[in-house]
């Protein structure tokens, strides 16, 4: 079968749609499929390149407009292509949108990946509500299935409830051989935060964290923040962590190279994504990554590992936006004597149910139904 995705960006770009594109389609070429991607050239690569069987065609854009490139050719080249299936992926317009005007008129079959909703702020708020009104409609109707990660998600989702009938639930999935225990000395009463610091990413929750550790630290003097990420509001944290007097117990790291991630997750206790919006988070895969290494997890309810991780007792949920209810949650798991057996339960979850085959094998089944 050809495959053709479209993704607005894709490896060596680090971001979690990147992720899920580049792990679903080496599983798919695994299974005797032909995979090509065709994305914008970010970060500058080779403009044409094969990555573990995968064709890769990176396009140059003339601009970036909230998260998306805007890649001119882009029309040019999903006409030339042959292909059996096509699948696209969202929040990022553009290459959706254009995805799914060829795929009609070659009569193909599309496949649409919906991480979540189109939002923003401040003017781009406009823009967004501009295309949900609009192309997003179009983009709906003419996807022959849908994808979902979390299934609360057609729940939650002001526009997919109509397109029912189209949706399938497919999680994201872990590499198990890359992320797992290691033998390193594990820091105490530390936690792990990692993300992109940035105003697209206040949804993870950084600042509810960062006033949940100045009540922590009441009770547990010694407790340590590691913060992994850089952008534009990384001087902006680490002033909130001094105006709270937190500054001693919080450490900014930066940006964590790929090779050291799996160490960090190791070193922690336990991991947080305090995520706030559910509109903008999708499932939470650093949340998987930290239970593949065997560390309990602590997260919002709007997380969609969130169920897995208190139906087994992975670690704790609290609500979103309560500061007060993060602290109890890291106090009640830093003073447990089950973190252990937490993370070793975690690590047993992900491997049943989370493996980047078994997102592979549930998205193949969707492409031989519309076949």
């Amino acid at each position: 079968m050809k495959i053709l995705q479209t993704p607005v960006r894709f490896y060596p770009f680090i971001g979690g749609v990147e992720n899920y594109v580049y792990h679903l389609s080496e599983e798919l070429v695994k299974m005797g499929h032909q995979v090509k991607v065709i994305c914008a050239n970010e970060p500058h690569s080779q403009t044409e390149e094969v990555i573990n069987n995968i064709e890769v065609e990176r396009l140059p854009y003339i601009a970036k407009i909230a998260n998306t490139n805007l890649t001119p050719t882009l029309p040019f080249k999903i006409q030339g292509e042959d292909f059996d299936i096509l699948h696209t992926h969202l929040p990022t317009p553009w290459t959706a949108d254009w995805s799914a005007f060829y795929a009609k008129l070659k009569g193909k079959p599309l496949v649409l990946n919906y991480y979540n909703d189109i939002v923003a702020s401040g003017a781009a708020s406009n823009i967004a509500s501009l295309y949900n009104k609009t192309f997003l409609k179009f983009l709906l109707k003419q996807a022959d299935r849908i994808i979902i990660i979390q299934e609360d998600y057609i729940k939650t989702s002001p526009y997919l409830s109509k397109y029912a009938d189209k949706v399938r639930v497919v999680p994201v999935g872990v590499d198990v051989d890359r992320f797992k225990p290691l033998n390193v000395e594990t820091e105490k009463n530390s936690i792990f935060f990692l993300s992109l610091l940035d105003d697209y990413h206040l949804y993870k929750g950084l600042d509810y964290l960062l006033k949940s550790i100045k009540i922590v630290k009441e009770e547990i003097n010694d407790i340590k923040l590691i913060v992994g990420g850089k952008g534009s509001l990384l001087e902006h944290y680490k002033s909130m962590a001094v105006s709270l007097g937190i500054q001693d117990n919080v450490q900014f790291h930066g940006f964590i190279p790929e090779d050291e991630i799996v160490t960090y997750y190791n070193r922690c206790q336990i991991f947080a994504l305090p995520s706030i919006s559910s509109a903008q988070e999708g499932f939470g895969i650093v949340a998987l990554e930290a239970l593949a290494c065997e560390k309990p997890v602590i997260t919002t309810e709007i997380v969609g590992v969130s169920d897995e991780i208190g139906k087994e007792g992975l670690g704790a949920i609290v609500p979103p936006k309560d500061a007060d209810a993060l602290a109890e949650g890291i106090i009640k798991l830093l003073s447990s004597p089950n973190l252990q057996e937490m993370g070793e339960k975690g690590r047993a979850v992900v491997e049943d149910k989370f493996t980047w085959k078994r997102v592979a094998m549930l998205t193949d089944e969707i492409y031989q139904e519309l076949l």
